[in-house]
Formats: structure tokens, sequence, C-alpha cells
């Protein structure tokens, strides 16, 4: 009796440990399900960009680095399907575990049963019983006797309902087994199908790269646009922020004076102390990140200093403000349309690119407050930049991972 109550304590604490590791493994499931569900709605997105690009007989320097970004966006997707694949065998085996701890259990207790079948056969008669009972040595091992013979047969209903309960148990576990073996299968489809379409994508870019190498003039003379366009968008900016401190030139110093204007310092705080947490401006795919992004195909042409980073945007998407502050000025670049610069204390953000505005110079904004929205173009994009005084910010070390 002593081993198998052993036994049988063994085979309970083996079948409470192994749900904890279900559940770990169901947490860790989501988490990768969420994660794919991003990446695939950004390749979706890039998808859409590329083809609008392609369809306006559009510059194949723009079609590559989109799908340059779509490829390790691909890429990442498959990383995630690997280790989704990887949580779903290890389920797997947790599950097998569980169902050969709980067919264990089942054989322990129908060996205990069938011991309780047979005592009570054999004490069937109400006369073995008195029997049994007059037999006892001594008092005490008469009443034991007398309490063990009444409690025989409800201790076999009680087992016999607890076996019932863990068959049950064991054919929940076994389809729960076959469910997770059709998902497995499914994510192996699933991998299959991401390996091909990233092949496609490999081989389009390579197209595009061979297109590229044999219009370098050409692709020199949209660089040298782009770069224009560049420096324009960085003059506007400083002079912009130049007025809002109080610098010369601009709206806030007439004839070359001085203005002098506050800074909220308190404002100031609360956003450095938001570093990192900031919310994005806009759902989307980071395109273009800050510094100076190498080309893919002449590394050895020098690419305009990007202030800020590009987001591609679903068409009309809301662009919102990421904190507290100002709206200072609104402008209107060449090749970045309508822009806003908000104010936040000795900080500014600027939101690029926008294809409508719902606010004006002097507005008050909250965060999460809508500046505007994007272009209604399919290849819409969000240029966004963050500055501390007159020094651009790198925006992704202060927006949420």
């Amino acid at each position: 009796m002593k081993v198998l109550r052993h036994i049988t304590a063994c085979l309970l604490l083996a079948a409470l440990c192994l749900p904890l590791c279900a559940q770990k493994n169901q947490k860790t499931l989501q988490g990768n399900k969420d994660r794919k569900a991003r990446l695939e709605r950004d390749i979706r997105l890039l998808e859409k960009q590329v083809d609008a690009i392609t369809a306006q007989s559009g510059s194949a320097a723009a079609q590559l680095d989109l799908l340059h970004v779509q490829t390790q966006a691909r890429r990442e997707l498959l990383q995630e399907s690997e280790h989704e694949l990887g949580v779903v065998s290890d389920s797997v085996r947790v599950c097998t575990r569980q169902i050969k701890a709980l067919e264990a259990r089942l054989d322990t207790m129908s060996r205990y049963y069938s011991r309780l079948v047979r005592s009570a056969y054999k004490h069937r008669d109400a006369r073995v019983w008195y029997l049994y009972i007059l037999a006892s040595e001594n008092l005490g091992q008469g009443m034991r006797r007398y309490g063990y013979l009444r409690q025989l047969s409800s201790r076999m209903n009680a087992q016999g309902r607890e076996m019932r309960s863990e068959h049950e148990r064991l054919e929940l576990k076994r389809a729960h087994l076959d469910s997770l073996k059709a998902e497995a299968r499914k994510l192996r489809d699933e991998r299959a199908s991401e390996v091909n379409k990233l092949r496609k994508e490999e081989d389009k870019s390579r197209a595009l790269v061979a297109q590229l190498q044999q219009d370098k003039r050409k692709y020199q003379d949209q660089l040298n646009k782009k770069r224009r366009e560049v420096e324009a968008l960085n003059r506007e900016i400083e002079r912009m922020i130049a007025d809002a401190m109080g610098g010369k030139g601009g709206n806030g110093g007439k004839g070359g004076k001085k203005t002098n204007t506050k800074i909220d310092e308190a404002l100031s705080g609360e956003f450095a102390a938001n570093k990192g947490k900031l919310p994005w401006p806009v759902e989307g795919r980071v395109v273009s990140h800050f510094g100076r992004n190498p080309h893919p195909v002449y590394t050895r042409l020098e690419m305009p200093f990007n202030n800020g980073v590009g987001i591609a945007v679903d068409k009309d998407a809301p662009v919102t403000a990421v904190f507290t502050g100002v709206v200072k000025q609104i402008v209107v670049i060449p090749g970045y349309n309508q822009c806003i610069l908000v104010q936040h204390g000795a900080y500014f953000t600027f939101y690029c690119k926008m294809g409508s505005v719902a606010v004006k110079a002097g507005d008050k904004v909250k965060t999460g407050d809508t500046l505007g929205h994007a272009s209604s173009a399919s290849d819409a994009q969000i240029h966004f930049q963050l500055w501390k005084g007159r020094e651009a910010q790198d925006p992704e070390t202060w927006l949420r991972k």
C-alpha cells in the first residue's frame, strides 16, 4: 500500500508540473502570434507600396529600398514562424508526456480498483462481515475492520468516479494533441510558402540592382534632386526651431532681432523623462532610419543625412502627437508636402508628408491628439523628426520599442 501511495504521489506531481509548462508555452505562443500578425500587416503594406510605385513607373531605387525593408520583414516573419513551430513542437512533447502520465495514473488506479472489487466480492455476504469482525484479536482491531468494511463501498464508488474523470481528461488531452499536430503541419506549410515568397522578392531585388547599375547617371540626377530637397527641409526646420526658441530670422525675430521666448522647463523635463516610452506618431513600418543610410547598390555615393525616420503607412492613416505641446508652424516643403512643427518645451517634433492637416499654429495638443492624416496615395509615408533644441535626435531611441 505504501508503494502504491508513493507511485500515485509521483504521478500527481508530474501531472501538476506539466500544465505549468503548457501554460508557459501558451503564453509564448500568443506573443509569437501577435508579432507575426504585426509583421504580416507590415508586409501587406509594403507590398501595396511596391506595387503602387511600379504602377506609376516610379524610381527603381525607391522600389529597391522598399523591397529591402519588405524582405527584412519577411525574414523576421520566418524567424517568428520557426520560433512558433518550436513552441508548438514543445507543446506536442509536453502534451504527449501528460497523456503518458495520465495513462500511467489510470493504470495504477485500475489495479487499485481491481483490488477493491476483489475485496468487496470476498465480503459480499453480511455473515462473512460479522465473522471477519468477530475474529478480531481485540476491540481496537474489530473497530478498524468494521470501519474498513463500511468504507469499502464508498471508496469503490469514489474510485470509479475518479477513474471516469481521468478518462475524460485523457480524451481531452488526446484531442488537444491532435489539434497541436494539425497546427504544426499548418505552420510548416506556411513557412514553406513564406520561403518561396522571400526567394521571389530577392529575385526582384537582384533585377532592380541590375537595372540601377545600368542607369547610374539617371539615378545620380535623382539623388541630387533628393539631396536638394533634404537640404531645403533641414534649413526650414532649423529656421522654425530658431524662431520658436527666440533665435534670429523668421517670424520670431523680425529684422534680425532676437525675441525672448520662455521655455517651459517643466514640460521639457516631462518630455525627457519619457525617452523610450513615447508613442509612435503613426502605425506602420520604418523604411528609412536616422543617419546616413548606405545605398544598396552605389556604395561610394554619399547619401543625404536623414535627420528623422521614414514610416510606410496605410493611405489616409491618422497622424497623432507623440506628446503634449503647442503647434508652432505649418509649412509646405517641396518633396515633403505639408509639415507640422510641435514644440514641447525645449524639444520639438516634426511631422512631414502629411496629406491633410487638422490643426493650426497656436493650437495646444495632447499626447495622442490627431494632427492630420497621411496621403491618400497607396505609397503613403510619414517623415518624422525629433529635436532637442537645435540638435536632431534619433527618434527610434525615444519611441516605444
